[in-house]
């Protein structure tokens, strides 16, 4: 909030000496003339507005996270780039179509308001971070951590962080044993908390926000098990690496100061790119399902003549975080399609109409689905959500489709474009790694691809 306040009063303050300046060197203006030009409808209009576009930016691009995360150098940069990107913004939406005497005269227009702002801004955000910082290395202020381990690597990591001059900011509140032996070595240092089967209650009770894994290199099997479990816990993991990892450019250093970690942050992509899927996926479903209102009729009809039942399908799948949620399809079976249970379907399944082999040749029974994205329950671009019943038999032989729980779930998927529609248990699985890769890759430009890709697979009616 503190630093959200700040920013509005530079953006305030930079507009006032910039529309001030700008008047006196380009227009002629003289200081004693200031009451005139201040009662300037534009200059009016920015003050009340001016300020809010930049707030807008600077929280679509993720300013406001924790303050306490920030590295001031990463901070001064980034503010260098984001308030270079809102000035451009500023000089074709406001200052364009000013008049100028000359043509130079806009690249001066863009290095007063570029200046201004840019230098108050990040002048303001280094004296808070400076305060932030401070309060961390003198242990006023940090983050509740807990180690998950015990023996010497445990006790290496723990001695190397604490015994420090200053702080990096861990306010250890004890560990998780992974070996069972009573005398580990970090009992000596930290209380044990309980077992790894207490892991995810301790997070929630003690409200952790770190995790380290520091484990030793004989039990790097268990990492996959631990990290699994954390999937859906907002908590940063870090791992002690070993010579691989370091080789292999897995671990990267964010401050100078710090222990060198393997870091892997609940969140996936960047504020701003959240922010901008999830308008893409609200204004592409309200114009798919606006232009394709005949379509959708059409189906409808269709699908009432084909067969006895209801025109929508409806079906509880699992979503984000593990949340379930009703999905919406256009009937392709016959009503009593599951009277022996759950069956996912198959090649020349008897239980699909003769018009639903044409709707999911050209994937037509997913249309309602854009519902489902406009609700917010899913996305354009996402892994295919699943029964839990299915979700529990494919736990059963991997623990890693949990890592799918951490995005919304979508109409299409990179799994889905390669794989295409799974018939079985062990395709199911191998199309999850697809999935994988695409949350471990995911990107805004990534979702085009895969929405492109797909509706080329749609075209080409490779659909089952």
């Amino acid at each position: 909030m503190v630093y959200a306040l700040c920013d509005w009063i530079a953006a305030l303050v930079s507009w006032i000496l910039f529309f001030s300046t700008r008047k006196i060197i380009l227009e002629g203006y003289q200081w004693s003339d200031i009451r005139l030009f201040t009662h300037d409808i534009k200059f009016i209009y920015g003050l009340a507005l001016i300020p809010l576009g930049w707030l807008l930016l600077y929280y679509v691009t993720g300013t406001y996270t924790n303050i306490y995360r920030k590295s001031r150098i990463s901070e001064m940069l980034f503010t260098f780039f984001t308030v270079l990107s809102g000035v451009v913004i500023m000089f074709f939406v406001v200052l364009l179509d000013d008049a100028v005497r000359r043509y130079s005269d806009y690249y001066i227009t863009l290095l007063l308001l570029f200046s201004t702002q840019f230098i108050l801004t990040v002048f303001v955000r280094l004296l808070l971070l400076n305060k932030a910082k401070n309060e961390i290395l003198k242990g006023h202020k940090g983050f509740r951590t807990i180690i998950i381990g015990g023996n010497a690597r445990a006790v290496e990591v723990y001695l190397n962080i604490t015994h420090r001059k200053e702080t990096l900011g861990y306010i250890f509140k004890g560990f998780i044993d992974t070996n069972g032996n009573s005398t580990n070595g970090l009992d000596a240092h930290l209380n044990c908390l309980g077992k790894m089967d207490q892991l995810t209650h301790v997070i929630d009770e003690l409200r952790i926000e770190e995790v380290i894994i520091a484990i030793e290199s004989s039990e790097h099997p268990r990492i996959n098990h631990i990290i699994n479990q954390l999937v859906n816990k907002n908590v940063l993991i870090k791992i002690i690496p070993d010579a691989y990892d370091i080789l292999s450019g897995s671990v990267r250093m964010q401050h100078i100061m710090g222990a060198a970690f393997i870091e892997i942050y609940p969140e996936l992509m960047a504020r701003w790119q959240y922010i901008l899927k999830r308008f893409f996926d609200v204004f592409v479903s309200t114009v798919v399902m606006l232009l394709l209102l005949p379509l959708y009729l059409f189906i409808a009809v269709k699908v009432r003549l084909s067969s006895t039942g209801p025109i929508l399908y409806r079906q509880v799948r699992v979503g984000l975080h593990g949340k379930p949620f009703t999905i919406y399809k256009f009937r392709s079976m016959y009503t009593d399609a599951e009277q022996a249970g759950p069956a996912l379907s198959k090649k020349d399944d008897s239980r699909i109409t003769p018009w639903g082999r044409i709707m999911r040749k050209w994937r037509l029974d997913e249309l309602p689905q854009f519902y489902n994205v406009l609700k917010g329950e899913m996305s354009l671009v996402g892994p295919r959500p699943e029964r839990q019943f299915y979700i529990d038999q494919i736990i059963a032989r991997t623990e890693d489709y949990k890592h799918l729980q951490r995005v919304q779930p979508g109409l299409t998927s990179w799994g889905m474009v390669q794989f295409g529609y799974a018939q079985d248990i062990d395709e199911m699985i191998r199309r999850m790694k697809y999935d994988l890769i695409y949350i471990e890759n995911m990107s805004l430009l990534l979702d085009l691809k895969i929405l492109l890709y797909t509706v080329r697979v749609i075209l080409q009616g490779r659909g089952k």
